[in-house]
């Protein structure tokens, strides 16, 4: 049984929280590096596009005579080698969408999370809909890296959706990340440091008859 380490508001030590069996995933490195592959070129927009020699507005007679000058030939002052000319082999806003199967990208989170939980960086934090201020999310962030020996700045809590107003009080603290369980993604997960996961989220819900 898959379980995390636990701590309330304050800090203090609790019971050890049971984390769902997808957080025991065998790690598959291939698939972990395209999913990171497919966020980065996914998150840029790709619009970059630079003016040909054609495009630049720049008169296009010829510099000067072709002979007799002792100097190089040249044509327009369109040209690459001219200052203000246009470029060469610049990039055209082309866009090619790398996509993965929902299948593929779900089991890579899972692998990602499996992968924090075996380095010991995946927390889990009790009562944090009682928070009303940064200072105390940033004492608790002091406490648990203190208690854990944890070197790395970087935290990301991780809220349920029942919390979400909570990033007001999050968003200002340095080297700390904030994301909804929901939305969570490879590239947050793997590059976010240390995992502080709301409690809520691994609430079993009881179904009224």
């Amino acid at each position: 049984m898959l379980k995390a380490k636990t701590y309330s508001l304050k800090g203090s030590k609790l019971e050890d929280t049971t984390l769902p069996k997808e957080f025991g995933q065998r790690q598959n490195l291939p698939l972990l590096a395209q999913a990171v592959r497919v966020y980065e070129e996914r998150s840029h927009i790709g619009f970059a596009k630079t003016k040909t020699r054609t495009e630049v507005n720049r008169t296009t007679k010829k510099v000067y005579k072709q002979k007799g000058t002792g100097g190089a030939r040249h044509g327009a002052r369109s040209a690459p080698i001219y200052v203000g000319g246009g470029t060469a082999h610049g990039p055209k806003p082309i866009r090619r969408v790398l996509t993965l199967p929902k299948k593929m990208t779900k089991l890579a989170l899972y692998q990602a999370l499996s992968a924090k939980l075996f380095q010991k960086q995946v927390f889990v934090i009790s009562g944090i809909e009682e928070l009303a201020k940064t200072k105390e999310a940033r004492d608790f962030i002091k406490k648990v890296a203190k208690a854990e020996a944890i070197k790395s700045k970087k935290f990301t809590f991780i809220l349920s959706d029942k919390n979400t107003t909570l990033k007001r009080y999050l968003k200002n603290l340095e080297d700390v990340k904030i994301d909804i369980y929901k939305d969570l993604n490879v590239f947050n997960v793997l590059f976010g440091g240390t995992l502080v996961f709301d409690n809520e989220i691994f609430a079993k819900k009881v179904t009224k008859k």
